[in-house]
């Protein structure tokens, strides 16, 4: 079963410097038939204008993964940690007992856009971490390369859930294939460009929530980036 979440369907909050879509219920925006999947909790897609960002705040008990998309995003935290992060890269921070951060546009003048992504961990009360890593295009062009995973499996950032995180990059035409293992789940989200799913089209800030489904095929109808969640 394939279940379609369009981008027009997202919750969306405009603060001027700040223009932010929401998959699942966030801050302000709630809707109860969208509360997140499994324990894929939160994907914002966030544009921030240059100079701009969020100022230092608290989160505790969630691993949160940045991905951006275009622009830099720097990065600061409660840990020591100061990092900017750009295309190519994915930065997992597991807030744990509790943490404090900040996230700017790494611009004075150009925007950044990212996905913050929310994950339930499998357990609470864990020690403040963070990571960052690089995976270079030709590690992901044409095949799901592995992002996250728990205990950083295959050099993909270490997660604290049972959920292995994929990214591709798609030429049109390209086709990448993932199998679900028995009482598996998946989250697709289209990060930028067009795709077939299983022959469903899907577009730029679309996601799909898939269950009971063995094989998944992602085709590209245009140049696409794309992000498989295998969930729990």
């Amino acid at each position: 079963m394939i279940r379609i979440r369009r981008s027009e369907e997202r919750g969306h909050a405009d603060h001027g410097w700040l223009q932010s879509a929401h998959t699942f219920s966030f801050a302000g925006y709630h809707d109860p038939a969208h509360m997140g999947f499994r324990s894929l909790r939160v994907i914002n897609e966030d544009r921030v204008r240059g100079g701009a960002g969020f100022p230092p705040h608290g989160h505790r008990d969630m691993e949160i993964l940045s991905y951006v998309l275009e622009g830099g995003l720097a990065h600061e935290d409660s840990t020591g940690h100061r990092e900017v992060l750009r295309p190519g890269e994915v930065q997992r921070m597991s807030a744990g007992r509790g943490v404090m951060h900040s996230e700017f546009n790494a611009s004075e003048t150009d925007d950044v856009r990212f996905l913050q992504i929310w994950i339930l961990p499998a357990a609470r009360g864990l020690e403040p971490s963070y990571e960052q890593r690089a995976f270079p295009e030709a590690e992901r062009r044409g095949r799901l390369r592995l992002l996250a995973a728990p205990g950083g499996e295959g050099g993909a950032v270490d997660i604290h859930q049972d959920v292995k995180l994929h990214g591709a990059l798609l030429d049109p035409g390209q086709e990448v294939v993932h199998e679900l293992a028995p009482d598996r789940h998946a989250w697709i989200q289209i990060a930028r460009g067009a795709v077939t799913l299983n022959g469903e089209p899907l577009s730029q800030g679309d996601g799909a929530a898939v269950s009971d489904e063995k094989i998944l095929r992602i085709a590209a109808t245009d140049l696409a980036e794309v992000l498989v969640f295998d969930l729990a």
